[in-house]
């Protein structure tokens, strides 16, 4: 483990090994801040969380109770350190075949890091229990989707055939483990390999074409994918998904929730989408206050479940405490005479009997931050407009044909529709990086626009820390520190996070800093392409809250149907090269969806 310490010495080492100026783009550029090649290995390092040795920067301990032959986990006196920073403190890890867990927690509790030391075993986790952790998108490789999908199958068939025959020379035909590895044996069938791998690549949204694709000429997206269909195709005993609907769109998250909605392993979940939370969860673990505190049900269940019960301790907290009082106030006045200094005595023991067995504790409530982007000036209409434009990629296909579109200080649009209709391809029509073939874009003179993309954290320098960041970047706003720490505050970045090497940081906490960015440009139009992307519920919720008090206009492609629900007026479906009003809400869209994919087969 790296200590705080050792870890600051490191960073200054960095710092020092840095070129004179590494100039990160704007928020709205679109030029990555790629560290130089001398530090490229220190960040990713830091982003697997290991020393310059490649040990790892985490301390781990805890005991396995459950019985190693079972297909349930259970280990007690469970602990988590991380840089010298206690994530969570002699807890509990249950985890039982067969369920679904959602696994909460703010930005930054160590939601991710936690999957890491599982994946990791780094804890007394047993050998037959096979661990997959999605966080890496699949090799480049000259192997297409569905042959990468294929070999990786055959992989786990020969692992599952070989483990069959150490412990059957070991421990016997009558050993516990031998009856499922069979039956994994006997479920991998590979006469099915290449249909079975189609379907999924299907679900997830790839076609004929695309699946025809070697994995080398994928962009990281749809390389993700796939490593998410070798996932799925294989059926650890124990998967670790980490927000695997950051790269898919509206489709495939349904697909990709009634998928897994009949997963029949142990299934541990990291996902900002309270929705799909809701279709997939059986469990959720709140990593809450250094402990993993477990409800049953899905994440509306689990709202339920614990305001209730925080009621119900708040009013039995309120109650002891009034005792309290009551007998310290007695205690107080009990005075020399003798028959109330025996009283006294006894109240106290009373008291100190309380204190011993332990106090009811008070309610902490979660921290909540709300952040608002500033004031704008309002702008008369037309203030962007698409008058029959085209476009199409050089070599490619048209994406648009005689598109015409207008955007307003009070539109509220979403652009939905399956990967690579062009969503993307229009925001960047609409900021003028890409140029349109026919047709025109206009725009308002007074027009600023804040694009927030799907790659905006890369323009971080995360060799740096936030604060420093944010100061050399716009050293002409302020050199004040305590200036720069109450503009990162108010975007739900404080304390230690703000010092840290951005490298450390969670996704969420990333896409915080690149918020703070946005907001301090003061734009009059967002543009915000998966703004969703690593961010806990209540912060997508601030957001949304933010979005629909600024004066300005919005536009935003998310797969997050929640935000979309909360924010959008206007629902665009882009597809056969135009664009479609959708007349009803985005959870009718859903709905539409599902239905769609029911009559193509691709769900029950």
């Amino acid at each position: 483990m790296v200590s705080a310490s050792k870890a600051k010495r490191q960073a200054k080492r960095v710092a020092e090994g840095k070129p004179a100026n590494s100039k990160a783009s704007s928020v709205n550029g679109s030029a990555p801040g790629t560290p130089p090649n001398g530090l490229v290995d220190q960040v990713k390092k830091l982003e697997l969380q290991t020393d310059e040795k490649g040990i790892s920067d985490r301390v781990v301990t805890g005991v396995l109770d459950s019985l190693a032959t079972s297909r349930d986990t259970k280990i007690s006196s469970f602990s988590l350190t991380f840089h010298g920073k206690v994530l969570v403190s002699d807890s509990v890890i249950e985890l039982n075949h067969g369920r679904r867990y959602g696994l909460l927690g703010e930005n930054g509790c160590g939601k991710s890091t936690f999957l890491k030391c599982l994946f990791a075993r780094e804890l007394p986790i047993p050998e037959q229990i096979d661990v997959y952790l999605l966080n890496q998108p699949a090799d480049a490789t000259s192997l297409t989707a569905v042959e990468y999908v294929v070999r990786e199958a055959e992989n786990e068939l020969k692992r599952l055939e070989r483990l069959s025959e150490e412990v059957l020379e070991k421990d016997g035909a009558d050993a516990d483990i031998l009856q499922e590895l069979y039956e994994r044996i006997e479920d991998m069938d590979p006469s099915t390999f290449e249909t079975r791998a189609s379907q999924i690549l299907t679900g997830l949204g790839f076609n004929a074409k695309t699946m025809k694709k070697y994995t080398k000429d994928m962009s990281g997206g749809w390389r993700m994918r796939v490593a998410l269909s070798k996932a799925l195709f294989i059926k650890p005993s124990l998967l670790l998904l980490d927000d695997p609907t950051a790269h898919l769109d509206l489709e495939a998250c349904v697909w990709l929730e009634d998928f897994l909605s009949k997963w029949d392993r142990t299934l541990v979940i990291v996902s900002h989408s309270q929705d799909f939370l809701n279709g997939v969860c059986t469990n959720m673990i709140d990593m809450r206050m250094q402990k993993l505190l477990y409800y049953g049900g899905n994440y509306d269940a689990y709202v339920k479940t614990r305001s209730e019960q925080e009621i119900n301790q708040t009013k039995s907290y309120q109650k002891q405490q009034e005792e309290i009082t009551h007998i310290k106030k007695f205690i107080a006045s009990a005075g020399t005479y003798a028959n109330l200094v025996r009283q006294a005595k006894s109240r106290q023991k009373i008291l100190d009997k309380m204190e011993a067995d332990g106090l009811i504790p008070a309610i902490v409530p979660d921290r909540v931050f709300s952040f608002r982007f500033a004031e704008v000036e309002k702008l008369p209409p037309p203030v962007l407009s698409f008058d029959e434009v085209t476009f199409g990629y050089e070599g490619a296909d048209t994406l648009y044909s005689d598109l015409d579109l207008g955007v307003d200080m009070d539109s509220r649009v979403a652009l939905v529709g399956p990967n690579g209709v062009g969503k993307s391809t229009l925001l960047k029509l609409m900021t003028g990086q890409n140029m349109p073939i026919g047709g025109r874009v206009s725009r308002h003179t007074h027009l600023k626009m804040g694009v927030y993309s799907q790659h905006s954290a890369e323009q971080l320098d995360l060799t740096k820390s936030a604060l420093e960041f944010v100061r050399d970047k716009y050293p002409s706003v302020s050199q004040d520190y305590q200036y720069w720490r109450q503009q990162l505050g108010k975007y739900g970045l404080s304390g230690e996070a703000q010092l840290a090497q951005m490298a450390t940081l969670s996704e969420g906490q990333k896409s915080r800093i690149v918020f703070a960015l946005l907001a301090i440009d003061q734009p009059n139009m967002l543009l915000l392409d998966e703004p969703t992307n690593g961010l806990d519920i209540p912060t997508i919720d601030s957001l949304a809250s933010a979005i629909n008090a600024f004066e300005g206009g919005v536009v935003v492609v998310s797969h997050d149907f929640r935000l979309l629900d909360k924010i959008a007026n206007d629902i665009l479906v882009c597809e056969h090269k135009g664009v479609t009003r959708w007349e009803g809400d985005i959870l009718g869209y859903k709905k539409h969806l599902r239905k769609m994919m029911q009559a193509k087969g691709i769900v029950a």
